[in-house]
């Protein structure tokens, strides 16, 4: 992978904005009070890789009782309750490390743009986890979320959260989404409430027609559409006016949505096309891809709002997708569902080696380790 480090010589902080009244009262309060147990040997960076890792797990230990999200329908063996009670305990656990992470990293003096780029790095990957774990609390069935309705309210979530990071490309301030917060409460708390009372609960309408599963959708589309898309503009509208736009070309200010949008277009064209039906047939696997290699081109763009260069327009991972999606639709290969878990495979590999790849660079020229308070040099 070529790696474009201008950010080795010229690295900015970024201005961090969080104005949720849950955030500001409850949940800093609670991170200030718990990071004062971390040992301050503890580095930063292994709090926030294991808070991701929660996340990892609560996604694999799903897949294994609900691989293609039909535990929850009638007729269906249940995922276990004990599941859903880890679960909301490892999420809780994971938005609790991702809330301490700096304040440990201020606490040991040990704050570096490595930091800042491996939490949000890791973010951008984990907004796919989130989505594909609740889906299990509603799954297909009747009362439950279609694969094809998750798919796009997947890519609602992932637009929702890059526009946090086009906003800081533009305006040099992160603006954190007042839903975040919100939501991983709520998943906690769901989680468990669904190990006390059973999925069916989740079968009965909350008024006349209308279900949970409704709700979950609603609030979902309405979060970002009301809130999250209107106060990114309106930010970046502001910065505008005053003067303060880093990115005075139209397209210029646009050229991050490019590689994103190419993505849902070439993903949509196989869900749409696909001669068997591959989002049916392998959801779990297919939504997996799709985060991935959404994390990986958000990645791209949070070194270059980090380092104050130009977004590039193009993530070279969409070439050889283009290629597999033509591959899939054309009938050419033997079996898509092999075609899809060969493709996957290689997107997560590729992720895997950039993220070490954009690490390692930074820690040899921070003159530190990734995951610990020392000095490359010290010994």
């Amino acid at each position: 992978i070529i790696l474009y480090f201008h950010i080795l010589t010229r690295t900015l902080f970024g201005i961090l904005m969080d104005s949720n009244p849950l955030s500001v009262y409850v949940m800093h309060p609670f991170w200030n009070l718990v990071v004062k147990f971390l040992p301050t040997w503890l580095a930063p960076n292994l709090i926030t890789f294991t808070g991701f890792m929660f996340l990892v797990w609560n996604f694999l230990m799903l897949a294994f009782y609900d691989f293609d999200f039909t535990a929850s329908s009638v007729g269906h063996e249940h995922v276990p309750s004990w599941v859903w009670v880890s679960a909301g305990i490892f999420n809780f656990l994971a938005y609790t490390l991702d809330g301490v992470d700096g304040k440990q990293a201020r606490r040991t003096n040990s704050s570096t743009p490595l930091g800042e780029l491996f939490d949000h790095g890791l973010d951008s990957w984990a907004c796919f986890f989130f989505v594909a774990t609740v889906y299990s609390i509603f799954g297909r069935g009747e009362s439950g979320v279609g694969v094809a309705t998750l798919y796009y309210i997947l890519w609602v979530v992932l637009f929702s959260f890059i526009l946090s990071h086009w906003e800081k490309y533009n305006t040099g301030i992160l603006f954190l989404p007042w839903g975040y917060d919100i939501s991983q409460v709520t998943i906690s708390v769901v989680y468990v409430v669904t190990a006390v009372v059973g999925v069916e609960t989740w079968y009965q309408p909350i008024l006349w027609h209308f279900l949970y599963r409704d709700l979950f959708t609603f609030m979902i589309i309405a979060c970002s559409f009301t809130v999250t898309l209107p106060m990114s503009l309106y930010n970046v509208l502001k910065a505008h006016r005053g003067n303060t736009l880093k990115h005075s070309s139209l397209y210029e200010a646009f050229l991050p949505f490019f590689s994103p949008v190419l993505l849902f277009i070439l993903s949509t064209l196989w869900v749409v096309f696909s001669p068997t039906g591959i989002l049916e047939q392998q959801p779990r696997i297919f939504y997996l891809m799709v985060g991935t290699a959404f994390a990986n081109v958000t990645c791209k763009l949070i070194v270059c709002q980090m380092s104050n260069t130009r977004c590039q327009a193009l993530s070279w991972l969409l070439v050889p997708m283009a290629g597999v999606v033509v591959l899939a639709l054309s009938g050419v290969a033997i079996s898509e569902t092999l075609l899809l878990y060969l493709w996957t495979t290689f997107v997560i590999l590729a992720h895997i080696h950039y993220g070490v790849s954009v690490v390692q660079q930074l820690s040899d020229h921070f003159n530190i380790f990734a995951f610990s308070l020392k000095k490359a040099n010290s010994d």
